[in-house]
């Protein structure tokens, strides 16, 4: 049983490592995290991101009380998400002949998380909310002639949410992320 193990888990090492673009880093922007892209080809990328926000501003509708209730907290949150991007969709390139090379990307994910808040709109505090949706991501890279990787995207997020208001217990609703622009700093390997 271990040598099959041994066997299936240096395939699957081989199969992913082989003539595979990655590249490894950090974002910076309305979530700082670090991040892993793995290609495939390309034309294609798998993005995975574990990020953090403090003092990052959230929003979602809730039924508050009976009430259906827009809320925006300003507050601490943990993120993950993964996208599968497109390199270059449609066969549009920057035109570009000096070293190095400008690429731009559209994808789709998932992405969950857990947020906790100093303070809100309405002043109260104590709220804490988890989610679980889609994500998108549309960017554009440049890829240095050495082994390094500037990007700046936007990974907007909508998905179901569950709030804790402090007042009614813990009640669904919807989140939505619109300021997820950042700038990523990669090496690529």
């Amino acid at each position: 049983m271990k040598k099959i193990l041994f066997v299936a888990v240096l395939a699957f090492a081989s199969v992913m490592a082989y003539a595979q673009p990655r590249a490894i880093g950090g974002r910076l922007g309305a979530f700082n995290g670090f991040s892993y892209e793995h290609g495939f080809g390309d034309s294609n990328m798998l993005e995975v991101e574990v990020g953090w926000s403090v003092d990052g501003r959230t929003d979602f509708w809730y039924n508050g009380g009976g009430v259906k209730t827009h809320g925006r907290s300003w507050g601490h949150s943990f993120q993950a998400a993964v996208t599968y991007d497109w390199i270059d969709p449609f066969g549009a390139k920057f035109p570009w002949e000096h070293k190095g090379e400008w690429h731009w990307y559209l994808g789709v994910g998932g992405a969950g998380g857990y947020g906790w808040h100093t303070w809100t709109a309405a002043g109260n505090a104590g709220w804490n909310w988890g989610f679980i949706g889609a994500a998108g991501r549309a960017g554009v890279e440049y890829d240095f002639w050495f082994p390094l990787q500037l990007s700046i995207d936007f990974r907007p997020t909508l998905g179901a949410g569950l709030f804790d208001d402090g007042a009614n217990g813990v009640e669904s609703g919807l989140y939505w992320e619109m300021t997820c622009l950042a700038l990523g700093v990669r090496y690529k390997f």
